[in-house]
């Protein structure tokens, strides 16, 4: 039903409700059993433990798993407990994001009213909100948050605040009349009040149309519910990485059994080199060393005044392509701003954002104060026909009220004044109706001087003025005047600015109060001309965003003429860029907009399935989607985005917890810094799976070139668990450590197709580990073919040759192109991790009790100068080449 089409009488009647009696007690429970309880209601929730399974599914995990299995079937218990911690870990984690992701609904339910006041059997009762049903006629005040969704059937100067549910940046006055057009968007609803939404002036009356999940808000609901979570990329890079190294594991066993078997070794003792082989392809510490990257990510981002609920969130961001971002509160201020001032038939430009009362006037390039002919009374009009508040908080200024009002308060305060409460006194108020589109004040001043002092729309207090106030006093306002003030409206509106007109009339003590006769013969002032600034540093960030090819894209429920202004103020809109509003998107059809999206940069009046139908166009077209907003109407598209940023100072709950990352400071320039850390954190990762799948195919290699040449094994499984789970670990940890090289801002965002060895990754593992394996061989062949009865003494020089070959190859590692590009000592993490690694080693080779546990023994100095020449040989060999 299109209520808002109604008249009153007419929603009465089909809800079968009297307006001055309300309902009858004894309809409620069956109108209740009827529409249903007034609550948001969600999708059955998975059990908690089901939810705790579901985190060992991915292929990574199963790697890991059954690294545990085969490590215990070599009797290192130790290690499968390791191992098995690592995955019980990494386990917990993923169950408590997901837990803590899926309250959005309950934040939503939090948005409704605890209490409604009603009217039942002719008498006003207050109940839990819950317990409202349709056709209740409730009464609603200023402060309220409306409980459910209500056609107004009576108003008194009532505003809501929608931002939250809309977009819309400034509180809407709310009517009774119907509204005759079809297809009218909730934003457009003016007759209407929307559950969650809250009163900021006014009071009204009204009948309840929809309750629980068939509200606004609980269409909104709907579509969190049924909105996919997507996997990141990353999830499913290291899905791709699991399944190669099932498939390298599996492989290797079968060929050394198989090999053996030939070569006429027992099947026993190859199952068991087989299973050496599959430990040696498995990199156990990979999923911990990505989480804890990404953990120190996060912290770094904290720093940053971002915080990142999901960590994948933290890679995703590095290949974003698009940025979805509401504008109001994201990209501007959310602070009403007076820019300009047409006064005396001119134009004053002002100076200054936000609630700050720092800002100067000028006339053309030249500062003017209150000297200025008129200027000092046409603020004071402004201050004084006014009823917000302007308040400073540890420096900083804010409004208590209209942010229409508190803009004039500021404006005024630019000159120096201040309310002074015992200089006027208001007499009387008519106070602002949307039908009358004006308020006014009448004022005495400490001489009993009598005058009302009016404000409204432009169009409705012109046609009321007789005179207007020039530089030589007050003049009979001719027809040419009016049409000056007109251009004056036109060209403001042009910039996108909201107008506000100010009149006053001197009035004496016998002159009558009624509103016909004080709004009447007016002396028309002036014209303030207002916007929601742009924050200052999103044009710079938007700019570097640009550089690295990364889109922005502006989504609001603001008109258009305002949102194209903001766009072409911020240089967000390219000059061949499209925009389209939300009567543009109804009438396209899924294919259609995805025909035409990438040409588009604003989306204005949109409401939230447009904003769920943009992003969804945008994936469809291969983006990754950064998605940013702070009400409950952007949360659905938060959500489905690839990565959803919510605002952490004006977001509602349900924003941030169905988001990834939360700016902590509302600022734009904020996701900048946070694209630069997920790609540095992203090329990190891409470094540590480089050295360790490296280190990993030395050892296979060399296991497997020498059971092909009937050689003894050069390294037992205990020596590779230590190498993967210890010697590996630290240098991997310091990798994802690693300052961002210059240019990581001035690449074009990578594709989500990329593989996880692409940009010559592969070649770069498996030609590192062919040479990593041969001098790791031949160094055990040299020394075993000397000693043949010391294979203890082979086995730690082939040992102590691999982990210094990795711990060399750890540097060439920190750069795409090669090792001398790049200073060792700018991470001394890595260095630090280096020399712990080492030393650990040291101990393994000199500890005796040690030795016996990992088949080491003593190495003399010339054993030494042996390894460190073969050690160095692959990072020598490929230092000078990038590929």
């Amino acid at each position: 039903m299109k209520w808002y089409q109604l008249d009153v009488d007419q929603v009465a009647e089909k809800l079968n409700v009297t307006m001055d009696n309300g309902l009858p007690v004894k309809q409620v429970a069956d109108r209740r059993k009827k529409f249903g309880a007034n609550v948001l209601e969600e999708e059955k929730s998975t059990p908690r433990w089901l939810l705790f399974l579901k985190q060992f599914q991915d292929f990574m995990v199963i790697v890991l798993l059954a690294a545990t299995l085969i490590a215990g079937l070599l009797g290192e218990f130790v290690d499968a407990i390791a191992i098995m911690v690592i995955v019980l870990v990494n386990g917990f984690i993923g169950y408590f994001q997901e837990q803590k992701a899926e309250k959005s609904l309950a934040k939503l339910k939090e948005l409704s009213a605890p209490i409604a006041t009603v009217l039942r059997d002719r008498e006003w009762i207050k109940v839990p909100s819950q317990e409202i049903v349709v056709g209740d006629v409730i009464r609603l005040s200023s402060g309220d948050r409306i409980p459910a969704d209500v056609r107004i059937i009576k108003s008194i100067g009532m505003e809501a605040e929608e931002s939250a549910l809309t977009g819309e940046s400034l509180p809407v006055m709310k009517h009774t009349n119907g509204i005759s057009r079809d297809h009218v968007d909730p934003q457009d609803q003016s007759n209407m009040a929307f559950m969650g939404t809250l009163i900021t002036r006014g009071s009204a009356t009204g009948i309840v149309v929809g309750t629980g999940m068939n509200t606004v808000m609980g269409q909104i609901a709907s579509l969190m519910v049924k909105t996919k979570k997507i996997t990141t990329p990353l999830e499913n890079k290291l899905a791709e990485l699991g399944k190669i190294l099932i498939f390298v594991a599996l492989a290797l066993t079968a060929l050394v059994v198989v090999v053996g078997v030939y070569q006429g070794h027992p099947v026993y003792n190859m199952f068991l080199a087989g299973v050496s082989l599959a430990v040696a392809a498995i990199p156990e510490g990979l999923p911990a060393i990505v989480t804890v990257a990404l953990s120190l990510g996060v912290q770094r981002m904290i720093r940053k005044k971002a915080i990142v609920r999901k960590l994948s969130a933290v890679e995703t961001l590095g290949c974003a392509s698009v940025i979805c971002s509401d504008k109001t509160g994201t990209m501007t201020e959310n602070q009403m701003t007076v820019k300009e001032i047409y006064l005396n038939g001119k134009h004053l430009y002002v100076t200054g954002d936000g609630y700050d009362i720092r800002g100067d006037y000028f006339l053309n390039k030249t500062k003017v104060n209150e000297t200025f002919p008129n200027l000092q009374s046409m603020l004071l009009y402004g201050m004084l026909c006014n009823h917000a508040e302007l308040h400073v908080k540890k420096g900083k200024y804010y409004v208590d009220g209209d942010p229409t009002d508190g803009a004039l308060l500021v404006a005024a305060r630019k000159i120096g004044l201040k309310p002074e409460h015992n200089e006027y006194r208001i007499v009387k108020e008519i106070p602002f109706d949307s039908d009358r589109k004006r308020m006014s004040v009448i004022i005495e001043d400490n001489n009993k001087r009598r005058f009302v002092v009016t404000k409204g729309a432009p169009d409705v207090l012109l046609p009321r003025s007789s005179f207007f106030m020039g530089e030589d006093g007050r003049k009979l306002l001719k027809k040419e005047d009016k049409s000056h003030i007109d251009h004056a409206i036109n060209q403001m509106a042009e910039k996108a600015l909201r107008t506000i007109a100010i009149a006053m009339k001197p009035l004496s003590k016998q002159d009558a109060l009624d509103t016909t006769f004080i709004e009447n013969d007016l002396t028309f002032i002036g014209l303030y001309g207002m916007i929601d600034p742009p924050r200052k540093e999103v044009r710079a960030a938007i700019a570097e965003c640009r550089n690295a090819g990364i889109k922005t894209v502006m989504i609001t429920g603001d008109h258009v003429k305002t949102a194209r202004a903001i766009a072409e103020n911020l240089q967000l809109l390219p000059e061949n860029g499209l925009v389209l509003d939300g009567n543009q998107l109804n009438q396209m059809s899924t294919d259609e907009l995805r025909e035409v999206i990438d040409q588009v940069y604003v989306f204005a009046r949109v409401t939230p399935e447009h904003k769920l139908k943009i992003v969804n166009a945008f994936q469809e077209k291969g983006h990754i989607v950064a998605m940013t907003g702070d009400g409950v109407n952007d949360a659905p598209a938060i959500k489905a985005s690839d990565i959803g940023i919510s605002m952490g100072q004006s977001g509602t709950d349900v924003t941030k917890e169905a988001s990834s990352l939360v700016l902590m400071d509302d600022n734009f320039a904020t996701i900048k810094a946070a694209i630069n850390e997920g790609r540095n954190i992203y090329e990190n990762i891409r470094k540590f799976i480089r050295y360790l799948l490296a280190s990993n195919v030395g050892e296979i290699l060399v296991m497997l070139f020498a059971m092909l040449l009937a050689l003894p094994l050069p390294l037992v499984p205990v020596q590779i668990l230590w190498v993967n789970l210890v010697t590996d670990g630290l240098p991997a940890m310091a990798l994802g450590l690693d300052k961002p090289e210059e240019d990581v801002m001035r690449r074009a965002p990578r594709s989500p197709r990329e593989g996880v060895f692409a940009r010559g990754l592969g070649f770069k593992i498996v030609s590192r580990g062919i040479v990593i394996g041969l001098v790791t061989l031949l160094a055990f062949m040299l020394t075993y073919q000397n000693d043949p009865d010391n294979l203890v003494y082979g086995q730690t020089i082939a040992f102590t040759t691999l982990v210094m070959a990795q711990l060399i190859h750890v540097f060439d590692c920190r750069s795409e192109h090669s090792v001398f590009t790049r200073n060792p000592f700018e991470n001394m993490y890595l260095v630090l991790a280096v020399i712990s690694s080492l030393l650990l080693l040291l101990v393994v080779i000199y500890f005796e009790p040690l030795q016996v546990v990992f088949h080491t023994t003593f190495l003399s100095l010339r054993d030494w100068l042996l390894i460190i020449v073969f050690s160095s040989l692959p990072t020598v060999l490929f230092g000078f080449t990038k590929k």
